[in-house]
């Protein structure tokens, strides 16, 4: 018999729930076989999962279809193949069973969708004299338009190395900042790299997260926001590139240039991703990751299926033979319009 305890992955996270309500979390037991890792994994998912209701989920229907095909006799690797279909059903990029031989993925909410991304393309943009800052690279395009891609909110920004780049580009007539394929990374970059684009505190969205066993237990809304940074900020028209690669802390950055002045969204709609993880460990050893705490954009509502653009544009395969990125083109055009006005 092992005792089951559930962790957050964001200390920030832990701050909060600790100030309201303490940091117990109830405890488990379930015995080291098949049966007792399948039943500790429902159950964790049944009691800490943020998205039943939100996705429409029938997780008892879940249980009666996959609780008959467990055995004590079923090998490992057998077992780690059911229990990630299961996971599978909650649809979710967020949820991953991790063991020392394999971890289990949900991509359809990336690979069901177009790519409006491609990179050889992209250098044709680029060219080879662009310059990198903190994994971001960037450069003045002909038409006095600057360009920025940033591929991982994993790559850590300093505030030395936006200013660089905010700087450099205060001559052009506007900034794109591309995040398409962005699978996502640290909530510390989204705010860092986010203030750039705000004169004032905003509100910018809302948190909450489980206080109880059933699937709609949860907090009241606390309010986020983003504070305005204290010393270089970008005012000319800026133009956020979007596609279904955009996910997680991407799709939070999305979210929260929404609501940035002069800011537009250009492309495809975002892969979504915005419950916070949550982690915990089977009898065996297996760790499951899962979303937990839901966030809404400053309108209340779920952001979790991605973000739409303001103004959608896919790219075009005539485009594309001609090494044209229609998205990055669409992007030019609206800051070429707004510079006029």
């Amino acid at each position: 018999m092992k005792t089951i305890r559930s962790r957050f992955s964001h200390l920030f996270m832990i701050s909060i729930i600790c100030l309201i309500e303490g940091c117990e979390v109830q405890v488990m037991d379930f015995d080291n076989t098949p049966r007792g890792n399948f039943e500790a994994l429902w159950t964790i998912m049944d009691r800490h999962y943020c998205f039943f209701s939100h996705k429409d989920i029938d997780w008892d229907s879940v249980y009666h279809a996959y609780s008959p095909r467990v055995t004590n006799t079923m090998s490992s690797e057998s077992l780690f193949k059911l229990l990630g279909k299961m996971l599978e059903e909650l649809k979710d990029g967020h949820v991953n069973l991790i063991a020392s031989h394999d971890m289990s993925r949900y991509w359809k909410w990336q690979e069901d969708f177009p790519a409006n991304f491609d990179l050889t393309i992209q250098e044709e943009y680029l060219g080879t004299d662009y310059l990198i800052a903190s994994g971001m690279k960037y450069k003045i395009l002909e038409d006095n338009i600057g360009y920025v891609y940033y591929g991982s909110f994993s790559n850590d920004v300093g505030n030395s190395s936006l200013s660089q780049i905010l700087s450099r580009m205060a001559i052009c007539k506007g900034v794109i900042i591309d995040v398409r394929d962005n699978g996502g990374g640290s909530l510390t970059n989204v705010e860092r790299i986010a203030s750039r684009f705000f004169n004032e505190k905003t509100l910018i969205g809302y948190i909450s997260h489980k206080i109880g066993p059933g699937h709609d237990d949860f907090s009241p809304l606390y309010p986020k926001y983003i504070d305005s940074y204290k010393g270089i900020r970008y005012q000319k028209p800026v133009v956020v590139l979007t596609n279904r690669g955009c996910y997680s802390a991407t799709n939070e950055f999305v979210s929260i240039m929404k609501y940035a002045p002069n800011v537009t969204i250009v492309g495809d709609k975002t892969g979504g991703g915005s419950g916070l993880p949550f982690s915990s460990e089977l009898p065996n050893g297996w760790s499951v990751r899962f979303s937990a705490c839901p966030m809404f954009n400053a309108e209340k509502e779920h952001i979790e299926s991605g973000v739409d653009p303001d103004v959608k544009v896919m790219m075009l395969p005539a485009d594309a033979e001609k090494k044209i990125d229609t998205i990055i083109e669409r992007a030019r055009a609206i800051i070429e319009n707004k510079s006029k006005e």
